[in-house]
């Protein structure tokens, strides 16, 4: 288990982001193919799942996290706290394309890492706006005003199925396809990072994770912990438990970014 956690103003906004990390394999799996980084000085958060045969899933995550970190990271840098929304998004989508040719190369290369992938959820915050992105069923959720809501749409079956009208929720909660994403890192030449910009207000607290959170843990049951009096680190330990009081079937990963005022203190809740 990984528990990580920060504290950052990035440039000279109004709002600072403090961050928590937890990653954890489960209760039944015996290794972690998630992986999870943050840059706290950029703001910049990432959270990958990974999937294939042997050790595939785990090369898969790791290579595209690092890989992104890297480039973006690297932008980030350069551009600064007021880079363009609209070149944030292009640098956001080549550094995902670099990650994307990579992870296929390395598939095709080895027999034994053939056909691995990876889901992906990143943030950049900045003292204005957050920009996420997804690919994949991993997901990002925006707790404001004690309402929790989902910013991201799954890239599955499933989903394909609910949207079409096709299934019921009650009907979906049961699927033996909930884990059948349409859309992955690593396995196709092109992939779309899926990102929308959402304003940011002090108290937003920001949930990353891989479906072995939101798989395992109903969102009355995220509500719950996520608007408990607690640090963000015992909050990320809390909902990784949690998952794993639930059946902890699959690795789980989680990542807090909380906003607050520059001059406020940082807080407990």
């Amino acid at each position: 288990m990984a528990n990580l956690g920060a504290s950052v103003s990035p440039g000279t906004g109004a709002l600072t982001w403090d961050f928590a990390a937890l990653t954890d394999p489960g209760r039944v799996r015996a290794n972690n193919e998630d992986t999870i980084a943050f840059d706290a000085a950029l703001g910049l958060v990432l959270l990958a799942d990974g999937m294939g045969g042997y050790n595939g899933g785990e090369v898969a995550s790791g290579m595209a996290v690092a890989l992104l970190q890297a480039s973006f990271g690297r932008w980030l840098a350069h551009a600064g706290p007021g880079a363009n929304p609209r070149a944030l998004r292009r640098a956001l989508q080549a550094g995902t394309d670099e990650a994307n040719a990579a992870v296929l190369e390395a598939g095709a290369a080895n027999l034994q890492l053939q056909g691995m992938g990876t889901t992906l959820v990143l943030a950049a915050f900045g003292s204005e706006r957050a920009i996420v992105g997804h690919i994949g069923d991993s997901r990002c959720y925006r707790l404001r005003d004690e309402r929790l809501e989902l910013l991201t749409r799954d890239h599955s079956l499933l989903q394909e199925q609910l949207d079409a009208g096709a299934i019921t929720p009650e009907q979906a909660s049961l699927s033996p396809h909930r884990n059948l994403v349409t859309r992955a890192l690593g396995i196709e030449r092109h992939v779309e990072l899926e990102m929308h910009e959402h304003d940011v207000q002090a108290g937003d607290l920001f949930l990353l994770c891989s479906d072995g959170l939101s798989e395992m843990v109903p969102e009355a049951q995220l509500f719950t912990v996520l608007v408990q009096e607690a640090d963000l680190s015992e909050k990320a330990t809390r909902l990784v438990a949690t998952a794993n009081e639930n059946g902890g079937k699959d690795n789980i990963s989680v990542v807090l970014a909380r906003a607050r005022s520059s001059n406020a203190p940082e807080a407990s809740g």
